[in-house]
């Protein structure tokens, strides 16, 4: 048995390292220390994103966390830590469903713009105007032209975005081919979570190399300095969702000393 250092000995005495390592009996000493660890960092995180999210709210500021990346790459749960212990009326999460016709017709940015922050919020959008760059072209839901014309405009709209004083945070969650499989398997074998796949979900691992090519055409084309993106590993889900958090957490001056 590998020796334990004092530190891991105090995390294994703890209320929450006692839990972790009876709750399974499958659970290794070494496997409820790294699950303790990462909820005391994922706690120490979320007391800086409510000193942050004061902030925004105290300066009226707004602020729109985009986003994007593969099926089942851990979007929405990254989303669900970074927002369940701040302030829930000064913010939102917008998922948006495919557009109606009556949108079909609009601008295509339009939808997009009615969901955007008022002052003192912050909105996050698990998936955004991005799908024009990536899902779209690769499942056949746009015009190469309404491609293209996409591609010549995403640049100028961030520009006004951010131009008018809204903070815009860009994020792609990142896995491998053979982590989406694994996790298309849990989602389908899970009742609670089979509703989750949709059609488009069932073709990814198919179309896999596809999304690739129009992805990197995305960060080749839309990486700019006044709206970055960043990327994120996340085979790993609890790794992705601490390293998002510090991430907006950099995006976002804020006053680290305040009292919470």
């Amino acid at each position: 048995m590998e020796k334990l250092n004092p530190r891991d000995v105090k995390i294994l005495n703890s209320k929450k390292g006692l839990q972790a390592l009876l709750s399974d009996e499958s659970v290794s000493i070494q496997k409820a220390i790294k699950s303790v660890s990462y909820i005391k960092n994922l706690k120490r995180l979320q007391k800086e994103l409510i000193k942050m999210h004061e902030e925004v709210i105290e300066k009226n500021q707004q602020v729109i966390v985009i986003f994007e990346g593969r099926d089942a790459a851990g979007k929405g749960g990254a989303i669900r830590r970074m927002t369940e212990r701040i302030n829930p009326r000064h913010f939102r999460i917008v998922a948006l469903p495919k557009p109606t016709e009556e949108e079909r017709t609009q601008w295509y940015f339009q939808r997009y713009i009615n969901k955007f922050p008022q002052a003192g919020e912050i909105v996050f959008f698990d998936r955004s105007w991005y799908n024009r760059a990536v899902v779209e072209p690769v499942n056949g839901f746009c015009t190469e032209a309404e491609y293209n014309r996409f591609m010549s405009n995403v640049n100028d709209f961030e520009r006004m975005i951010t131009d008018s004083g809204i903070k815009l945070v860009k994020i792609y969650m990142s896995i491998s081919k053979e982590e989406q499989a694994k996790r298309f398997e849990e989602i389908k074998s899970n009742p609670l979570k089979q509703w989750k796949i949709t059609p488009v979900d069932e073709k990814a691992q198919e179309l896999w190399d596809e999304y690739t090519k129009y992805k990197t055409v995305m960060f080749e084309k839309t990486h700019t300095d006044y709206a970055p993106w960043k990327i994120i590993k996340a085979n790993k889900k609890t790794f992705a969702r601490v390293n998002a958090i510090k991430y907006l957490l950099s995006r976002i001056p804020y006053d680290k000393n305040r009292n919470v």
